[in-house]
């Protein structure tokens, strides 16, 4: 009978890369014959609770680590979510607690690998490392990084790339009757990058027909909280500034799997300005990739990795003539935005959430058995 498997993460109706992740895997491992339940991680009391859902880890709930860790324990094994800022407690170190009270195999997916931790940050991973039965890191980088900064058991560690939908379909002209369409999704808050192509825009004026960029997303739930919309509003404002306001457009919604993939394949370009130069991993440039568009991003360790193949260009950060530079040869140089579309279609099939679903299904095949055996 094929292995059951819980789940420990965010996951929707909550708007996160996270709870997208562990939907888009659930369901694949559904599709494959196991059973599944999540335990959904929540900041504040939440009444839905339904399938897939079991159980809720609310923060500050008394009881809440030990009730998580029962309702995953009645599961062959469990795949854990981990990203500092979603458990409770300092650098979310409640995950811990819940690792320790697992009697079943886990698998720990780590969304965050940095170089220069705080000394709890480390503290944290490093425990979190000795709960867990198998390390998965979504790129090679992550993987060496974790190997080199951190006090890890190396033989735990597998990288299994994130996983993407299967968007890939027929090339369709650019909506609204704009020129060669740039594409921007994703939640959006500072650390995006967005002003980045917004200073390349006033350089691609001249382009005929014109370029029209188009930054397509909700505003980060944490960041309305904490600043409302400052950052969208100061975005709008910058354009207006450069003189390009004509050219941006923001359009605020959360779009399901079909339309982002009938949205991304209008795109001509598709970029990831992003601020971060450390981030390992991007569910958008998977998407991107797999939807077999050309992309731009600036050099953060996720895309420096993927976009090596020629899937794309890499400019550096706070160049925007490099930006503009780099939109201008995608969009310029059919040959090249063609190479670069071919470059993806490559890498897509090994990217799809069918393929990556797969492997953690193997993986945790191998983990149950060691299980079982040194238990008899």
């Amino acid at each position: 009978m094929p292995a059951s498997f819980g789940f420990l993460s965010s996951y929707p109706p909550t708007q996160c890369g996270l709870a997208t992740f562990t939907a888009a895997l659930q369901t694949e491992v559904v599709t494959a014959g196991h059973e599944t339940g999540v335990v959904r991680v929540l900041e504040r009391p939440d009444s839905r609770v339904g399938a897939p859902v079991v159980q809720h880890m609310v923060h500050d709930e008394p009881g809440a680590v030990v009730t998580a860790a029962a309702a995953l324990n009645r599961f062959d094994v469990v795949v854990v979510q981990h990203e500092y800022g979603i458990y409770d407690g300092r650098d979310g170190d409640s995950v811990v607690q819940v690792l320790e009270r697992l009697t079943v195999p886990s698998i720990v997916v780590l969304h965050t690998v940095l170089i220069e931790p705080s000394q709890h940050q480390r503290h944290v991973l490093e425990a979190v490392a000795r709960c867990a039965s198998a390390l998965v890191t979504m790129t090679t980088t992550a993987r060496q990084r974790l190997i080199d900064h951190y006090d890890v058991d190396e033989s735990k560690v597998v990288v299994i790339p994130h996983g993407a939908s299967d968007a890939r379909r027929a090339r369709t002209p650019s909506p609204d009757g704009h020129g060669p369409l740039i594409l921007t999704w994703g939640l959006l808050g500072p650390g995006k990058g967005i002003e980045r192509v917004i200073d390349a825009l006033p350089s691609l004026r001249d382009l005929v027909p014109m370029p029209h960029y188009l930054v397509m997303g909700e505003t980060h739930p944490r960041v309305v909280e904490r600043d409302g919309e400052a950052y969208r509003n100061w975005l709008i404002a910058r354009a207006g500034r450069l003189g390009v306001r004509d050219m941006v457009t923001f359009r605020a919604g959360y779009l399901d799997v079909p339309s982002l993939g009938s949205l991304a394949a209008t795109a001509d370009v598709v970029v990831l300005p992003y601020d971060s130069r450390e981030q390992v991993t991007s569910g958008v440039l998977i998407e991107a990739v797999t939807a077999r568009r050309p992309v731009i991003a600036t050099a953060f360790a996720h895309a420096v990795e993927l976009l090596g193949a020629g899937a794309g260009l890499v400019v550096d950060h706070d160049d925007p003539d490099a930006m503009g530079a780099a939109i201008r040869q995608v969009l310029c140089e059919p040959a090249q935005a063609a190479s670069m579309a071919h470059c993806a279609a490559v890498l897509a099939p090994d990217l799809l959430w069918s393929a990556v679903a797969a492997r953690y299904r193997a993986l945790a095949d191998d983990l149950v058995s060691a299980d079982a055996a040194a238990v008899a």
